[in-house]
């Protein structure tokens, strides 16, 4: 079983999936569309990617403001959420988004990554960025709950 990590944005959507002991995140590729709301072929790519890796749940980065309020972007990602649970049946989990983008540019910065190519790896490496801190976060609940 493999978790399912997913950045959703206007034109594209970074995929990431985690190793079979959902201990790190691997990024697999960006899927692009020209169109905002042209997500027919898009869902069938992650449709494609669930089935190949045998995913039973998918993380969506929530991009909520710095702020904590709710904004445009975030109405057009729970409506995503929608189609891919009904689409593909498996549970999408929300998770905050808040500066991985950010945290995406500067690792790639500190790799050496020029720039100009930056901006072509920044989604996919947003969905590892976004899966990681879910498997982390869960691998926390599991040894909090071992605890008990």
């Amino acid at each position: 079983m493999k978790i399912m990590g997913l950045d959703f944005g206007s034109k594209t959507v970074g995929v990431a999936i985690s190793d079979s002991l959902l201990i790190t995140a691997q990024g697999v590729e960006i899927i692009r569309r020209n169109e905002e709301n042209k997500l027919r072929q898009t869902l069938a790519r992650i449709e494609a990617l669930i089935e190949q890796n045998d995913v039973r749940e998918i993380v969506l980065g929530y991009p909520k403001n710095m702020n904590d309020t709710l904004g445009e972007r975030v109405v057009k990602t729970e409506e995503f959420k929608e189609k891919l649970e009904r689409r593909t049946g498996l549970p999408v989990i929300l998770w905050d988004e808040r500066l991985t983008t950010v945290a995406a540019d500067k690792a790639m910065m500190e790799a050496g990554i020029r720039r100009e190519d930056r901006s072509s790896h920044v989604d996919k490496v947003a969905a590892v960025l976004i899966l990681q801190g879910y498997l982390d976060w869960k691998s926390h609940q599991n040894a909090k709950e071992e605890q008990e």
